[in-house]
């Protein structure tokens, strides 16, 4: 069983550090519980920054049903949603 489709048996949101999971033609939001993803690139200096940013916009939106549809890709600077 592939991680997407275990996450989807659980009804969990997917967390991840593969891009692979920011390709919405593979893997389109609107089929999933919600994809995050996070760009970290061959930078792993820049984890704490990232898992920061993605903490804080979780405290932001801790209803599920805000990530269910959509892709969330967290980078440094900024974390971008896609549906």
């Amino acid at each position: 069983m592939t991680v997407i489709a275990r996450a989807q048996e659980l009804g969990a949101i997917l967390l991840s550090l593969n891009g692979d999971f920011a390709d919405i033609v593979a893997y389109p939001p609107g089929r999933f519980g919600g994809i995050v993803g996070l760009q970290i690139r061959d930078h792993p200096e820049v984890t704490p920054i990232l898992l920061d940013r993605l903490l804080l916009y979780l405290a932001a939106h801790p209803d599920q049903q805000h990530y269910r549809g959509k892709l969330f890709l967290v980078e440094v600077h900024r974390l971008r949603v896609r549906e």
